[in-house]
């Protein structure tokens, strides 16, 4: 890819002028603006990196990301405690979780007294559409 030369003139000011309230996140209200915005991005773009606005969505993305990190901080969760809510918000019982094992290894990993291995966090993780640390305590 061509690397490209910004030029700081008045057409770039006036470029500006049009995307910045996009870009811009100060207060709650711009916050979930921002949000639905990128939900919109994300529909239009998908997993598209050659789509002309994959770039803006990113960029959003992570704007977004640092406001929720700042603002919307998640409280730290023993990894039992969070397999039990996401079991929960899909109605799965234990015998659902085949990635953990039988439902007395899925029954002893609840309970805490058994901890999650590396395979098991990892088909969790790609199950219910998170990050592998939220079940690494």
């Amino acid at each position: 890819m061509e690397k490209m030369t910004i030029v700081l003139d008045k057409t770039t000011d006036r470029a500006w002028k049009h995307v910045e309230a996009l870009f811009i996140i100060n207060t709650e209200s711009d916050y979930q603006r921002a949000r639905k915005d990128l939900d919109e991005l994300i529909d239009e773009v998908g997993s598209d990196e050659n789509h002309p606005r994959a770039v803006m969505m990113d960029t959003l993305a992570t704007l977004v990301h640092a406001w929720e990190e700042e603002h919307h901080p998640v409280p730290a969760a023993a990894p039992r405690k969070v397999l039990a809510f996401l079991m929960e918000q899909q109605g799965l019982k234990q015998q659902d979780l085949k990635e953990v094992g039988t439902q007395g290894i899925v029954s002893e990993v609840l309970s805490g007294k058994r901890e999650l291995n590396v395979r098991q966090i990892r088909k969790l993780a790609a199950r219910f559409g998170v990050s592998p640390a939220v079940f690494v305590g």
